[in-house]
């Protein structure tokens, strides 16, 4: 379910007019949350790391109400809920497009996406969809051989676009505690940094 917001009356009426008007209206930034008790957690549990983060990570964006606009004919809708369509890597070393619907339950959402996962490993090319292409969704990626410090997307300007990306990087240790390189882009007529900041201290409490 989504809603219409009322553009004359929104607070952010002149930023969206704005930086909507853009050629390049994203922007992001990469900040490094600390993942030690999560590591720790994934693996008692007997999880994926990768989902048990991603878990987290789409309770903290749902909780975010501007990670949740998307714009569709120049206009801002808020939706309930937004999902997680995410790049999943295969043993050739190409990679295809999930989708993974957002679940409270830890152990529901490790279910259905670990189904999703094996669906698109034993599939070929990109795995593009209806529902990997819903508007309600972050696009989601692990680069889990870098260290990273800076991100950047592939973007095409003739495709509207305004879902927030999230790409997280290796997990390192740092004295004693593990850490790990969040990139978060966000479509500035939407969010700023106050709203990726929120997103941040949330997954970071949620990780522990």
């Amino acid at each position: 379910m989504k809603h219409l917001l009322d553009l004359a009356t929104w607070p952010r009426r002149e930023h969206f007019a704005f930086f909507s008007a853009f050629d390049e209206p994203f922007f992001g930034l990469v900040a490094e949350v600390d993942c030690t008790q999560a590591r720790a957690e994934a693996r008692r549990l007997g999880v994926s790391f990768f989902l048990y983060y991603l878990h987290h990570a789409l309770h903290a964006a749902n909780a975010v109400e501007a990670f949740r606009y998307r714009i569709a004919q120049d206009q801002v809708y808020c939706y309930d809920r937004v999902h997680a369509s995410a790049t999943i890597g295969r043993d050739d070393h190409t990679f295809g497009f999930s989708f993974m619907e957002h679940q409270p339950d830890l152990a529901a959402f490790v279910a259905a996406a670990t189904a999703e996962i094996a669906a698109v490993q034993q599939a070929s090319g990109l795995c593009l969809r209806e529902d990997t292409a819903r508007p309600d969704v972050l696009h989601c990626s692990a680069v889990p051989w870098v260290r990273f410090t800076g991100l950047s997307h592939a973007r095409s300007f003739q495709r509207p676009d305004s879902a927030p990306k999230l790409s997280f990087g290796r997990a390192y240790d740092h004295g004693g505690a593990l850490r790990m390189a969040v990139a978060v882009h966000v479509h500035h007529a939407l969010a700023d940094g106050y709203h990726v900041g929120q997103f941040l201290e949330i997954f970071q409490q949620r990780l522990g």
